[in-house]
């Protein structure tokens, strides 16, 4: 390809990688656009990504069919490449699949690999500052390990993708944390709103409302903002419970009525 053509292509790829702070970001989809910048601007005839997903199994994508498949496979019977780098945290300079080495190493991995028509591969870790988060691998048809400049290509764009979940993943948590907090604001102040309802109904202090509104939630088995939303609306009023004074007054009202 043209060399301008080419440096063009290289820039647009580093832009698409560093766009991650979006609403709709679809993390299946970025990985599936690594992989496929990797195979147009690198001499490989197909990637595949494996990205670790806190508390979750892995997420995987490739360029094409066969590669995403080969990823899928490699959690499924934990071995490949892309694992050992994951593991590893370090690069996988390339194994010739038709090796016994290989074969050792990955039993199952290696030979369906070169059924699919691979001959190669290679891998890179999804790694910054000392933390790997997935792995990219590069696979070949042609039964030798890519050029040192091109696997430094595919670090640097590892790398770049690298950057751009991390960045993604901390906003969303920040989302999260900020939602949390508005929703316990909201909370607190239905809550604060009810007390003084019922304390105003019942004649009572705003504890002794927060105690009632608090063992109604209970009795019912609901959320405390919930009944609180009630009260507000007054589709809800928690009944006071009974004291030995209301106990007594109400057996002598009984015993007069009867005489």
């Amino acid at each position: 390809m043209p060399e301008q053509a080419r440096e063009e292509r290289l820039a647009a790829a580093f832009v698409e990688l560093a766009d991650t702070l979006v609403d709709d970001f679809d993390t299946v989809s970025f990985l599936h656009l690594l992989a496929t910048r990797c195979v147009d601007l690198l001499d490989v005839a197909s990637a595949g990504v494996t990205l670790s997903v806190p508390e979750s199994a892995p997420l995987t994508s490739g360029s094409d069919e066969h590669s995403h498949r080969l990823e899928q496979l490699a959690v499924e019977w934990d071995e490949g490449p892309g694992l050992d780098c994951l593991r590893s945290g370090r690069v996988v300079d390339g194994a010739l699949l038709a090796n016994g080495r290989p074969h050792a190493r990955w039993p199952r991995f290696a030979p369906h690999a070169l059924l699919s028509g691979f001959a190669s591969v290679a891998a890179t870790p999804l790694r910054l500052r000392g933390r790997t988060i997935g792995a990219l691998s590069l696979f070949r048809e042609q039964p030798e390990t890519p050029p040192v400049a091109q696997l430094r290509l595919a670090q640097a764009l590892a790398r770049l993708a690298t950057i751009g979940i991390l960045q993604q993943r901390a906003a969303h948590r920040q989302r999260v944390i900020v939602g949390q907090l508005e929703t316990a604001l909201r909370s607190r102040v239905v809550i604060e709103q009810a007390k003084g309802a019922l304390s105003h109904r019942h004649r009572i202090s705003v504890d002794e409302a927060f105690t009632l509104l608090r063992r109604h939630a209970r009795s019912q088995r609901r959320l405390l903002t919930a009944v609180a939303e009630e009260v507000l609306n007054e589709t809800t009023d928690p009944p006071q419970p009974r004291t030995e004074g209301t106990k007594t007054t109400e057996t002598t009202e009984r015993t007069e009525t009867t005489d």
